[in-house]
């Protein structure tokens, strides 16, 4: 992807990047996109009703993990404590949208894949979260 290039570009940042918040971006939207997709599956699905939870799990997640990989790839300015309470919430929303996908993962294949993005971006968000320490302002 090229998150790790138009970062790096910044004035502000001069090469500096945080990896480990570059990755955590590159999962957001790569999450967010198959969430969406699979809420979309979903609703194509002969037994919808019994996947509404689902569904309702999958748009949270795919709101959340766009609004996270914006935040987070604003560098003009400081803004950590968000940035980490952003990130921080996106790691839960991904492990609840992970679990709800992955209790119709054997049924449906859209679900199987969302839940291993899910879980993928939980782990990216966790380990990005590390590398913040917000300063008070």
């Amino acid at each position: 992807m090229h998150v790790q290039e138009m970062i790096a570009t910044h004035p502000h940042v001069r090469g500096n990047t945080n990896d480990a918040l570059i990755r955590c971006i590159e999962a957001c939207y790569e999450c967010a996109q198959i969430c969406t997709s699979c809420a979309d599956a979903c609703l194509g699905e002969d037994m919808v009703k019994e996947l509404t939870q689902c569904i309702r799990l999958n748009l949270d997640c795919a709101d959340v993990c766009l609004a996270t990989g914006s935040v987070s790839s604003r560098r003009t300015g400081t803004n950590e404590l968000t940035i980490k309470r952003m990130i921080e919430t996106c790691a839960e929303a991904c492990r609840l949208c992970g679990d709800e996908c992955q209790k119709h993962a054997q049924m449906h294949e859209h679900c199987r894949i969302c839940a291993d993005a899910c879980r993928r971006c939980e782990q990216a968000c966790r380990e990005a979260a590390d590398t913040i320490t917000p300063t008070l302002q």
